[in-house]
């Protein structure tokens, strides 16, 4: 069993469902890693991928339509930009359970080591109205029905992209939480307690 991760950040190694390996839980670097790239350092790990350019980004296009997968979790953060500086705000459902994110994800093959890199990238859509006083984007969210959808080898496209949208904002809530969420370094409770 891995640990609570209270403040998940991109490259740690998060939990994923893949539509490869639909019953198992793998762990996976957040951020994804393009399978061209000649080293780890060489490119920008994309940590979002846009729901309304993803069939047309070369590299998301592909896996689009082959490397889908669930990213489980039960909030993220946004930061409001205030005058007074950003302000972290934690984001969950109403009934506070856990959810998946949609995602992307591929696998990298260091050449010098021979070491395989697994990595994802979590789609984004436009701001519901319950977030968009906060940020002007979000995780696409998928509902149960959606993920199995999402995970199916056999779903058109179309489909696919239709599950794509903003979650009901009157599902979800949102509060301020404390500014130690900045540093992925506090991995404690007390990032996610109401200001």
């Amino acid at each position: 069993m891995k640990e609570a991760h209270f403040n998940a950040a991109p490259s740690q190694n998060l939990p994923v469902v893949t539509n490869t390996q639909p019953d198992i839980i793998q762990f996976f670097s957040w951020g994804l890693q393009p399978f061209w790239a000649k080293d780890a350092k060489a490119v920008k790990r994309s940590i979002n991928a846009r729901a309304e350019t993803l069939t047309e980004k070369p590299s998301f296009r592909n896996l689009f339509k082959s490397k889908r997968c669930l990213v489980p979790a039960d909030g993220f953060f946004e930061w409001q930009v205030t005058p007074q500086g950003k302000v972290p705000h934690r984001i969950l459902l109403l009934d506070e359970n856990t959810f998946s994110f949609a995602g992307l994800w591929d696998e990298w093959l260091d050449k010098s080591s021979g070491e395989i890199l697994h990595t994802y990238t979590i789609i984004t859509t436009e701001a519901n109205e319950l977030v968009k006083p906060i940020h002007d984007r979000m995780p696409v969210i998928l509902s149960p029905e959606a993920e199995e959808l999402w995970l199916d080898a056999h779903e058109s496209q179309n489909v696919l992209l239709s599950l794509l949208k903003p979650y009901a904002a009157n599902k979800m809530k949102a509060y301020p939480v404390s500014p130690l969420v900045n540093s992925p370094l506090n991995n404690v409770p007390e990032v996610i307690n109401s200001l």
